[in-house]
């Protein structure tokens, strides 16, 4: 197997809750009112760091599709599924797009980019210690 090259996103981003690798942006996110075998999931128009398994066909509560799983590149735990083919008409919109169940991934803020201020009140020069 080769090297994982790993896409590091700016700012905020949902993540992978076991080993934090960077997954989706907020304005990546299409829906959240999604729900899988373990309870919500979010609809996102694109995602990265992931690996995307095998073709197979599902009925799901909104019809039958094509869907692959999508694992953590970094960790390999499932975290989710891409729609590949929506046979409904009115589903067609899902196709391409990742679904990212939520007890799999986090919401973090990139720590890095942000300042420290200090709040504590500060001396003057001419104050003792």
């Amino acid at each position: 197997m080769g090297r994982v090259f790993v896409v590091e996103l700016d700012g905020r981003s949902y993540r992978c809750k076991f080993c934090r690798t960077h997954f989706a942006l907020p304005g990546d996110l299409v829906s959240r009112s999604f729900h899988c075998r373990h309870g919500k999931a979010y609809l996102f128009n694109n995602a990265v760091n992931i690996t995307v398994g095998a073709l197979e066909e599902r009925l799901m509560l909104s019809g039958m599709h094509t869907v692959a799983d999508i694992f953590c590149c970094c960790c390999g735990q499932i975290v989710g599924w891409k729609y590949e083919v929506a046979h409904e008409k009115t589903q067609k919109y899902k196709e391409g797009k990742f679904v990212l169940e939520r007890g799999r991934i986090v919401n973090e803020i990139d720590f890095s980019s942000e300042v420290y201020i200090d709040t504590r009140p500060s001396m003057s020069d001419d104050e003792d210690a």
